[in-house]
Order: structure tokens, then C-alpha cells, then sequence
């Protein structure tokens, strides 16, 4: 066999043997996964996650993943908490505490300084068994029957299965909270994410001209107002309200059969019915209704009236697309 395959193989058993132990978490998750996740909802308290090692590094994605929604979260290291972090846990805190084996030394002095403070201790471990398993109020079993590492050393298939079991709490109290688009929103503001959950199309359609003539606005004026506003299109009003739409393929299809463009206007060229969008909508509406009829530009309204235009571009440029 070829390197290249080897490669491959190993690959591929490697995500066969993480997927196999993450179908069976499935059988895992009992009745005391749900007092668990009752007990964090019921809490008044924050979520102090702790582990070492490995399971340290999965217990920080964790802490981020309960923060982001709405489940306020702290990372504290098993071995730093034994030397002086002890104190980032306040009474009614619940700690959870990852760890796959459930016995490593530093769990063990851990462990009783929780339980001496009276706080609510939830394992995450594949050793149900283990000392911290048999002292914890309750277990999140995330048994798994082998790492993935060849020498069933390294932590692979845990980690993985940590990381799911983690996902899965959070993802239940998310559920349990009927936490919204609009609360995520709150905690995501930053970046393309948060601006398709909060961006309006009037905080677009506010960055542009606002290009507009009336019906009988002759062409040379029509054509004048699309270049100077730099859309390609302009908006056709009567009393506010919009009437039609000429577009620079409109003007280019008007060249094509017109011998001459004299005494023609607006109203000879333009579409009517064109598409338009509410300005309250969200902007990442707007890129569906763009993309869907295969257009660039789309008239901005509120409650009828004529706001201004959103381009393409600037949806583009926030990152919404």
C-alpha cells in the first residue's frame, strides 16, 4: 500500500472509530442527564466547568458554547483551582468537572474541596465508577470503548465524546430557555454571523443616494440620475410612492430598438411592479429575495413610501453574503 492510501485508511478508521463511540452516546443519555440539565436551569447560580489535560481544553469550547447562549459560564482549571482559584466558585455555582478516567490526582484533591463548599458537582467521564464519578451528584456518562490513537493513548475518541456530551447540555438548556435568533443575536454582534441575525435593510439602504425621478422625467434626465447615484437603477415616484423601476439593462434594451430615444420618459421604459423590500426587513432577507429572481438592486419601502435603494454591494460588504 502507497503512503497516500495509508493515509486515507488511517483517515477514515480514525473518524470510524469517534463516529461508532458518539452513536453510542445515544444509549447514554438517561434520566440523570436530565435531572442534570433541570438542576443547571433551576440554578441561580453561574457554571464553573473544570478538568485537566485534554479535557481542560474541551472544557473551555464548553464555558464558550454556554456563554454564547445565554448560560453564563466560567472555565477553572483542576490544578490551578488547588492553589488559589478555589476561589471563582460562589455558593450557588454548579460545578462540572470533565475528566475520562475520573481518577487523575488532581480530581481527587479537587473533588472533596467542592463538595466541602456544598455546591451541586456534575461528572462528565467515561468512568461512571470512578472516584469522581461515585462523589459527584450527578454523571454525564460519555463512555467510549477505545481512543482513536493507535495506542489507545492519546485522547481522541474522549475528548470527542466530551465535546458532544458538552454540546448537548448546552444546546438542551438553549431549548429549555426558548432562547431566540434575537437573543443570540445579543451575544453575537460582531462579524457576518451577528449582522445576518441584527442588519436592517434601512441600515443599507441609508449608505446610499436615493436615486428617484417621476413618470414624465424625460430620458437624458433618467440617464442622469442613475449615473450620478452610482446604483444602476433609479426609482419611479409619484406622491411617494413607487410606480416603476428603470435599470441600466432597461436603458441598454432601450437603445437596442430605439431608432431615438426623443420625447420617450420614464414611464415608456420602466418596470412596473418591481421588487421591493420592507425597510424593517432583515438584510439577509434582502439577499434572498436578490438571489432568488437573479437581481442586484432592490426598492427599500415603509408602508408604501419610497426609503432608498439596497444594492447588492452592500450586502457584500457587511459580509452577509
Amino acid at each position: 500500500m502507497n503512503k497516500r492510501n495509508q493515509i486515507i485508511l488511517v483517515a477514515k478508521k480514525t473518524i470510524e472509530t469517534e463516529s461508532k463511540a458518539i452513536d453510542n452516546l445515544l444509549n447514554l443519555i438517561d434520566q440523570e442527564f436530565a435531572e442534570a440539565i433541570e438542576c443547571i436551569y433551576n440554578s441561580n447560580g453561574r457554571i464553573i466547568i473544570t478538568g485537566i489535560g485534554k479535557s481542560a481544553i474541551i472544557a473551555n469550547k464548553i464555558v464558550a458554547t454556554l456563554n454564547s447562549t445565554g448560560s453564563p459560564s466560567i472555565f477553572m482549571h483542576a490544578a490551578d483551582a488547588i492553589h488559589g482559584d478555589l476561589g471563582t466558585i460562589l455558593d450557588d455555582d454548579i460545578v462540572i468537572c470533565i475528566s475520562k478516567s475520573g481518577n487523575t490526582p488532581e480530581i481527587k484533591v479537587l473533588v472533596p474541596l467542592i463538595k466541602t463548599r456544598g455546591n451541586k458537582l456534575i461528572a462528565i467521564t467515561s468512568n461512571k465508577e470512578s472516584f469522581l464519578g461515585e462523589q459527584s451528584d450527578f454523571v454525564l456518562n460519555a463512555y467510549v470503548e477505545k481512543e482513536a490513537c493507535p495506542n489507545n493513548l492519546a485522547p481522541t475518541t474522549s475528548t470527542t465524546a466530551q465535546l458532544v456530551i458538552g454540546d448537548a447540555l448546552a444546546v438542551c438548556l438553549l431549548d429549555l430557555k426558548g432562547f431566540s435568533s434575537k437573543d443570540f443575536a445579543k451575544f453575537h454582534p460582531g462579524g457576518s454571523l451577528g449582522k445576518k441575525l441584527y442588519l436592517r435593510v434601512s441600515d443599507l439602504s441609508k449608505l446610499n443616494k436615493k436615486p428617484q425621478v417621476n413618470a414624465d422625467t424625460d430620458i437624458k434626465s433618467v440617464i442622469i440620475e442613475i449615473s450620478e447615484n452610482m446604483l444602476g437603477v433609479t426609482a419611479v415616484v409619484e406622491n411617494n410612492k413607487v410606480v416603476g423601476i428603470i435599470t441600466d439593462g432597461d436603458l441598454r434594451r432601450m437603445l437596442v430598438k430605439a431608432d431615438s430615444f426623443h420625447g420617450l420618459t420614464a414611464k415608456d421604459i420602466m418596470s412596473i411592479n418591481p421588487k421591493t423590500i420592507s425597510n424593517n426587513a432583515m438584510a439577509v432577507e434582502a439577499f434572498e429575495i436578490m438571489d432568488k429572481h437573479s437581481i442586484t438592486q432592490l426598492i427599500a419601502e415603509d408602508d408604501g413610501i419610497y426609503k432608498g435603494i439596497v444594492h447588492i454591494h452592500n450586502l457584500t460588504n457587511e459580509g452577509i453574503i
